[in-house]
């Protein structure tokens, strides 16, 4: 009867969704997918993002007989509250004493031991669409840990709230790293449906090995379409401003002396440093905070810009941009010291630092990167689950 009642009210939510023009997400089609899981040992890849609704995937999964052995989590952990960068543990759900690895510092890969004894693996996180956002390594690692321990996986596609547009400099890999793995631009534009597709219909996977893949595609989505996120994807992107400015702003992580609002109730919504002249416009001081406890500029007073009363359609059209950065130079007193060495993992093009340092406008540096992203977006229409923006 508990199960009867849960198909009916999931089968009524769905029709009011759809009749609403709403998104509804992978995992929110369960008929799409249930029945590739029953009777069947599960892997989940999933954080605090894999939700139906109020309630976690697992939780769904478990109350409907589901045999859910493992959860494997990203960067931030299970429930996503570990600072970018913090080594996360191993550990146990005190819900359901469900076995969590993590896939974050040294074992970013699942093991043959950790799959053995699973049967099928699914893959639900919900992404920003931006290169150097780790989950889209995490997923390659894991599509090349089932392709080669012979495991299928679901990928149950969420829409991406940066889809609209592709922008930045392609990879070069000679600097792939885990915050950028393939030749793509910063921004490009396709959900982790779509981009799980690509990895395997161009051999970018490890020894050109092929996944086995279900993409559980999204209802009422195409690539103009605005989407709220209903949590965030982590502790530093707490609303759909940061999630916009995020890739503009996540260069100053490759900085020495510019905080991007770590450690204070609007990160990737503010820019600044104690270099920078006193007369900005605004100031703040990075404190110690959950999801930040070492920020850069750590109870130094900065100087400098609040862009979080931008109306979020004119961040949405904004899209990409290198003026903060190229405006943060400028200021700086110290531009000898203005770059660190993770500017060029961010950026993953040895180029984009020099050209600043030589005081080329935003213009022209966009238009060395326009013949490579000309020739990506031909890639990517191959692999397009949605109606394109263009």
């Amino acid at each position: 009867m508990k199960k009867i009642l849960f198909y009916i009210t999931f089968l009524l939510f769905t029709l009011q969704a759809i009749h609403a023009k709403n998104v509804v997400v992978g995992a929110e089609r369960l008929d799409q997918y249930l029945p590739l899981l029953k009777g069947k040992s599960v892997g989940l890849v999933v954080n605090q993002t894999s939700v139906i609704g109020n309630t976690h995937l697992l939780d769904t999964l478990l109350s409907l007989g589901i045999d859910v052995q493992l959860v494997f989590a990203p960067e931030h952990g299970f429930r996503g509250t570990a600072d970018a960068g913090e080594h996360v543990s191993n550990g146990v759900d005190p819900k359901t004493k469900t076995a969590i690895v993590s896939l974050y510092g040294d074992n970013k890969k699942p093991k043959p031991g950790q799959l053995k004894d699973l049967d099928i693996l699914v893959f639900d996180i919900q992404d920003v669409g931006v290169r150097f956002y780790t989950y889209i390594s995490t997923l390659q690692y894991v599509m090349e840990a089932c392709a080669e321990n012979k495991k299928p996986l679901v990928i149950l596609d969420r829409p991406n709230p940066n889809g609209h547009y592709v922008d930045g400099p392609v990879l070069d890999t000679q600097y792939r790293s885990f915050v950028g793995m393939q030749p793509i631009p910063i921004v490009y534009g396709m959900t982790m449906g779509e981009y799980a597709k690509m990895l395997n219909g161009e051999k970018w996977l490890a020894n050109k090995e092929q996944c086995a893949i279900t993409v559980i595609p999204c209802l009422n989505y195409d690539h103009k379409t605005f989407y709220s996120m209903p949590v965030k994807p982590s502790p530093n992107l707490p609303n759909m401003a940061a999630i916009y400015l995020y890739p503009s702003l996540c260069f100053f992580e490759g900085t020495n002396n510019v905080s991007l609002g770590r450690g204070t109730d609007k990160p990737f919504q503010i820019y600044g440093s104690d270099v920078f002249p006193e007369n900005q416009p605004f100031s703040f001081t990075p404190k110690s905070v959950d999801g930040a406890k070492n920020p850069p500029l750590l109870d130094q007073k900065c100087y400098g810009y609040d862009l979080s009363s931008i109306p979020l359609d004119t961040l949405r059209k904004q899209k990409f941009t290198l003026n903060y950065l190229l405006n943060a130079y400028k200021l700086s007193k110290d531009k000898n010291k203005f770059f660190s060495s993770f500017f060029i993992k961010l950026a993953a093009k040895g180029s984009l630092s020099v050209q600043i340092e030589k005081g080329m406008n935003e213009k022209t540096i966009k238009s060395t990167w326009k013949a490579q992203i000309a020739k990506f977006k031909v890639i990517r229409k191959k692999y397009l689950l949605y109606k394109d923006f263009e």
